[in-house]
């Protein structure tokens, strides 16, 4: 039996679900326990004409110019769990599972394709276009944990945004079929959602199917139904109810919130799995306004502040929400791989540790400690908020440290 996806989940609220003419998307990366993301950014860059990118297994043919982006990435590999670029494209992946056993042999990985939509693409159906090429030529395949004893390997969903519309792609292989979504909310988690609405698809996937002998033709075309093993393509999503019941209100505030739940399992601390990373992103229809980038950096949302980030030319690097780097001697680049596991813990990371020590120790200073940092935060959403709503346009200078004052105050706070 195929080992089960990790339960993380990604959602996206447009108008009229949404506040003010603001696309809200968020996601919370269900991870092994112990894994690190990190908070990484990326200035647009040009390439030379012929040079390569060397992405988590394999190296692939780099485009002559890539768009900045900022992700949150389990520390060991190249990819992203999610992230953003400059052009207000959010991409988010899911695991899943499919009657497909997906493949051990080194290709991209669905996290690889996160990064590389969102590089390459200033859409959100240019990042489809180029996640599904790449598919094509490169296929999806290797090991999705940083661990030398079980190869695990998945398919891949995505849920890729921008500040218009949303396209929810499903795989399997090389084969894929895509939902837009313009209104509404929509969730995903790690199992296959698409059922007969299907906006573009790739071109042999029902003659493929066929083949296979999965579906036969007269029935409507249903890809979870013919791609998902026995039963597994059930509505998975608790948090899409509480987005839906805030009544065209949904606000980052009310996407943090479903985040932070427990109890519907959106936010996942089970014996393997942990919430170890979170984003929320604000993104105005109006192109005028900036798009604002929430982050954790650190594991359970319950516990973690939603930092923002907004892109500036020159913003300022945030080292310590970043993981040590071991070069080639990183042991996730040497065959055979994973054979040990370096310390990957940044910073902040290391003090959260102690926070979450603090809260199982000493429930009042604990409890305390947060109160403090859901104000840090408050006042963060509410500056955000102040800019999303005045008429002057934002001077970059103002939010060039933004993200990097952010870290450094909730640091403050935990010394």
């Amino acid at each position: 039996r195929m080992a089960s996806a990790p339960p993380s989940y990604c959602f996206v609220a447009f108008p009229p679900c949404s506040k003010d003419g603001l696309v809200v998307f968020g996601k919370n990366s269900a991870r092994p326990r112990d894994e690190v993301q990190e908070v990484v950014y990326f200035a647009a860059a040009a390439h030379d004409l012929g040079s390569k990118v060397e992405c988590t297994y394999i190296e692939i043919e780099q485009v002559p110019k890539t768009h900045a982006v900022v992700l949150s990435r389990p520390s060991w590999l190249w990819g992203a769990e999610m992230g953003a670029n400059e052009h207000g494209v959010c991409v988010a992946n899911e695991a899943v599972v499919t009657r497909e056993p997906a493949s051990e042999s080194e290709a991209l990985l669905g996290m690889d394709l996160v990064r590389l939509g969102l590089e390459r693409g200033a859409t959100a159906k240019e990042a489809l276009d180029v996640i599904v090429a790449l598919l094509e030529e490169h296929g999806q395949g290797g090991n999705y944990y940083e661990d030398g004893s079980t190869c695990h390997t998945f398919q891949s969903a995505f849920l890729i945004v921008d500040r218009n519309e949303a396209w929810v792609l499903e795989t399997s292989g090389k084969y894929w079929a895509a939902e837009k979504i313009t209104e509404g909310v929509k969730c995903i988690c790690n199992q296959l959602s698409l059922t007969t609405k299907i906006d573009a698809e790739h071109p042999e996937l029902r003659n493929y199917v066929r083949s296979q002998g999965w579906w036969n033709g007269d029935s409507d075309f249903n890809f979870s139904e013919v791609f998902s093993l026995a039963d597994d393509h059930l509505a998975c999503c608790s948090g899409r109810e509480s987005l839906e019941k805030q009544g065209g209100d949904v606000s980052a505030q009310a996407m943090i919130d479903v985040l932070r739940d427990k109890d519907s399992g959106v936010c996942v601390d089970s014996e393997s799995f942990l919430t170890t990373a979170s984003i929320v992103s604000v993104l105005p229809q109006d192109p005028s306004f900036p798009c604002v980038h929430y982050f954790t950096g650190t594991p359970d949302p319950s516990r973690s502040i939603f930092k923002p980030f907004i892109f500036v030319d020159d913003v300022k690097i945030v080292p310590k929400v970043q993981s040590p780097s071991f070069g080639n001697d990183d042991p996730a680049k040497k065959i055979p791989r994973f054979q040990e596991k370096p310390d990957r813990r940044h910073e902040l990371y290391k003090a959260h540790e102690w926070v979450r020590s603090l809260l199982e120790n000493d429930q009042d200073k604990g409890q305390k400690l947060m109160r403090i940092m859901l104000d840090l935060e408050k006042q963060g959403l509410e500056a955000m908020e102040d800019i999303l709503t005045r008429t002057e346009v934002l001077d970059p200078a103002e939010v060039v440290d933004l993200f990097y004052d952010c870290v450094d105050t909730e640091l403050k706070f935990f010394k």
